[in-house]
């Protein structure tokens, strides 16, 4: 079976030039990926050049740390969906989860979903305990996000499948859930996907498909 659809086709390095996007976005359209997912600069670039193709436009808010204002998450959710983005991967604040601020975490995340047309939400779950991770989850949900999702890649670990069995547990069925860090094989994809995965953030996309 293929899982081509799964792929959100990532490219998120800070020197990355026109001629590694414009690969990327002809490699998302002969493959057929759910995305491309880019930096904000980057949006209405990538947006261009796939406008006439079924594959969206995703990018990264308040990325990769988490930690800016949600006043500044929000303006940048604005500019993003302006330059054509259709899919918003938004970091939590992590150290007011910590904190037990979860009024705050719930607010951040409602305030960008509020200007997003599709949100997914990063939990970065290698700096969480279970518990934190369940916390996250359930927030993420009451704030009505479309997806959680396990990492920025830019942190200590990536995705397990024990992770993505804990995090589909918690939302339920309704809920989409990202697989995304250290994603390398077919065999590692599978695995996600056995264990609850909706959608797979990798930037070795070609290869997992071939």
């Amino acid at each position: 079976m293929k899982y081509n659809y799964f792929i959100d086709h990532t490219l998120l390095k800070a020197d990355a030039t026109n001629e590694q996007f414009d690969k990327l976005c002809n490699e998302a359209k002969e493959y057929g990926f759910a995305s491309v997912c880019v930096n904000p600069s980057r949006v209405k670039y990538c947006y261009e050049l796939l406008k006439d193709s079924d594959v969206k436009v995703c990018t990264v808010v308040g990325f990769p740390l988490g930690a800016t204002s949600t006043f500044a998450k929000v303006q940048e959710t604005k500019r993003a969906v302006k330059d054509g983005a259709k899919e918003i991967d938004m970091v939590i604040n992590i150290g007011m989860l910590k904190d037990q601020d979860y009024k705050y975490v719930l607010n951040d995340i409602k305030a960008v979903r509020k200007v997003s047309p599709f949100l997914k939400v990063i939990i970065e779950t290698c700096l969480l305990t279970d518990d934190e991770k369940v916390k996250a989850c359930l927030l993420a949900k009451e704030a009505k996000a479309d997806f959680v999702k396990t990492s920025t890649g830019f942190s200590t670990g990536g995705a397990t499948k024990e992770d993505i069995a804990l995090m589909r547990k918690t939302v339920g069925p309704n809920i989409g859930v990202k697989a995304s860090g250290g994603i390398k094989t077919y065999e590692e994809m599978l695995s996600m996907i056995e264990n609850g995965a909706t959608r797979i953030g990798t930037s070795r996309g070609v290869d997992l498909c071939k």
